[in-house]
């Protein structure tokens, strides 16, 4: 199936995936295999983020949906490619069914944004994480000065007060050999596992069909806020990260923009690649985590 930054989760007895497209593209399933596609999420673009994003017409990226209290948490990226005045925005929801009487996406408006001039980070990529005490926190960030975290209040819709920003990941510029493109650090994507919390981000080159160098690396931490380091003990703030997953020579050019969920007893991790096969199409890959006895992640075969 052709997605580009895919999101799922579970409700009864169907599988939802969210991933970029107008208004947030949808799509559900019964195995995992086949998909039918939905209504988008937003029936036009919410009018702040047209104020907010100029140039933004309603083409919504990176979304990341999550069950929080008592309710369906999508989050989505508002931006224009290579700039950082980009927001994130929130919509919610009761049930994803949407045969349901009490179906219905809420927009609830803009949780984090950037500005050009004043911060050096960029508010695309989101991924709400929970940690061990309930609270609720907005992983999220694209090039720039790489992956930020910020605690939410308590709804998840805003940012706890007093705001304080926590780099988790960053790639700087060594030779200038470097570009922006080969130094990219995005998509962060955290997984409370045991005594660790792991943070999935993608390195490199995406969007770019056959040329794409898109690869998923991992790092992991006792803290929530960090640091996450590699398996050589390197701190991703510093370029640390174990790699999980990249292109090939047989199926894929490149793989990238993760995500990871426990569901039904089993650790799924879900991304694009673009497809060797199919001129450099992005498509769906889904794998099952096992992990080693060090406590680190290892994919099985590929599931669909």
């Amino acid at each position: 199936m052709t997605v580009h930054d895919p999101v799922i989760t579970k409700e009864a007895n169907t599988w939802y995936l969210f991933c970029t497209g107008f208004g947030i593209s949808c799509y559900s399933s019964t195995d995992l295999i086949t998909w039918k596609k939905e209504d988008p999420v937003l029936a036009g673009p919410p009018q702040w983020a047209t104020l907010a994003v100029p140039g933004y017409k309603g083409h919504t990226w990176a979304p990341d949906i999550s069950y929080y209290n008592g309710m369906y948490h999508l989050y989505y990226s508002v931006s224009t490619f290579g700039k950082n005045r980009s927001a994130i925005g929130l919509a919610a929801n009761k049930t994803l069914d949407p045969k349901s009487p009490n179906f219905g996406w809420t927009d609830l408006g803009p949780v984090v944004e950037s500005v050009p001039g004043r911060d050096r980070w960029n508010a695309i990529g989101p991924n709400l994480a929970v940690d061990e005490q309930g609270t609720p926190w907005l992983c999220f960030g694209s090039f720039w000065d790489g992956i930020k975290l910020v605690k939410l209040q308590a709804d998840a819709k805003t940012p706890a007060h007093p705001q304080e920003w926590y780099t988790l990941a960053s790639r700087t510029r060594k030779t200038p050999a470097d570009t922006a493109g080969n130094m990219a650090v995005e998509a962060p994507f955290i997984f409370k596992k045991s005594n660790y919390y792991y943070l999935f981000v993608s390195w490199d080159q995406c969007c770019k069909g056959q040329e794409s160098t898109y690869k998923v690396m991992v790092c992991r931490s006792q803290n929530i806020t960090g640091p996450y380091t590699n398996k050589n003990g390197v701190d991703m703030t510093r370029g640390g990260g174990s790699l999980l997953l990249q292109g090939d020579t047989e199926n894929w050019y490149a793989t990238g923009h993760s995500a990871v969920y426990s569901l039904e007893g089993k650790d799924l991790f879900i991304c694009h690649g673009y497809d060797r096969k199919d001129n450099g199409k992005s498509k769906l890959i889904i794998r099952e985590i096992v992990w080693d006895e060090a406590g680190w992640p290892v994919l099985q075969e590929e599931k669909g």
